[in-house]
């Protein structure tokens, strides 16, 4: 996965992920909804077969560019947490 930022201010964030679908730019714009500081978040795909899906992040507080740190962050460890009851789950 490539990742370039398309735009970014003190207050906006919008990445493309090329190379990548729109499961992994939906996720990731459906965790940064549970962060207090960020005001908007989307998941962007302007065509369906020659677009690059993007990630739109806006903060009403803070850097948008942690904002989205932290949200993968918080991914990674839920992913982490369900590979462990998955390897219990199929031990039994």
């Amino acid at each position: 996965m490539e990742l370039k930022v398309i735009k970014e201010d003190e207050k906006t964030l919008i990445v493309e992920a090329k190379g990548e679908s729109t499961t992994i730019t939906n996720l990731v714009s459906k965790e940064l909804w549970n962060d207090s500081s960020v005001s908007e978040a989307a998941n962007i795909k302007e065509h369906p077969y020659l677009g690059e899906p993007k990630i739109m992040v806006k903060t009403n507080r803070g850097s948008p560019r942690v904002a989205l740190e932290k949200s993968v962050t918080r991914l990674l460890d839920q992913t982490a947490e369900f590979r462990e009851e998955f390897k219990r789950a199929m031990k039994k």
